[in-house]
Parts: structure tokens; sequence; C-alpha cells
């Protein structure tokens, strides 16, 4: 397989109010919920970088989509990495994030690779890393 991944979808209780806390609360673009004309077809595209785009689609959707039962999956089971540039955008990042009415869950310190880091959950209890590590360069 050669990997193209090009949308990550996070299943939401409340479509409306997870737009709002990405949009408004973190500043990431979008046109708004579409495909509203379709049963189970709500949606909200985040274009990230690259052709990367974060989706957002209620549980209810993805359950009948795919057969599974609804719910909210397994909180932790994977973590959204958003890379950045310094220390101080770790802390600005952390800080937007609970300001929209994110929980922090581990405030923004040194790591063991000499980095800075913390980790936010959002409305959904998506888990989000916030890091800086000095061997990555972020390109803006």
């Amino acid at each position: 397989m050669k990997p193209r991944i090009s949308v990550l979808t996070l299943g939401v209780a409340d479509l409306e109010r997870s737009v709002s806390f990405y949009r408004d609360g973190l500043g990431l673009a979008t046109e708004g919920i579409i495909g509203t004309e379709y049963e189970n077809g709500a949606v909200a595209f985040f274009l990230l970088q690259d052709g990367l785009q974060l989706a957002l689609w209620p549980w209810a959707s993805i359950a009948a989509d795919t057969g599974l039962p609804a719910g909210g999956g397994t909180p932790g089971a994977f973590t959204i990495g958003h890379n950045v540039n310094s220390k101080a955008e770790v802390d600005q990042v952390i800080d937007q994030a609970a300001k929209a009415g994110a929980a922090i869950v581990k405030p923004p310190q040194q790591t063991f690779y000499g980095g800075y880091a913390g980790y936010f959950r959002d409305i959904d209890g998506h888990l989000w890393e916030v890091v800086w590590n000095p061997a990555l360069f972020v390109e803006e």
C-alpha cells in the first residue's frame, strides 16, 4: 500500500458545537457544515496543509456508515500532533484551546528529548499534543 492519507475524520457528539470549537475557538478555516441534504451526510471539513483535511462527522453518522455501534471511541487511543516552531507557540496554542473549551490534560512542559509539549482534549475528548521539537522545523 502506498499511503495517501488525505482526511482525518473525528467522530463528534454535536456537529455544530464541534465546528464552533475548531472554527471559532481554534481559528481553523472551514466552509461550514455541508451535506445536510443527505441522511447521515452532514460533515464539516477544515483544510490543514498540503491537501490534508480534518473532517468532523457525527458519531451516529459514522455508526450508520460503518455498521458499528455509535459511541465516543476510546479516549487516548491515538493523538493528533500539532508541531509548532517555539515554546511560546506551544503555550499560545494550549491557552487558545483552553479558552475555546478544551480540557488541558498536561500543561506545557519540557520533554525527555529536549522539546516542550502539552496535551489537550477537544470538546469530544479527542487528544491533541501541541509540541515544539528542536530537531524539527515546521514550515508555515
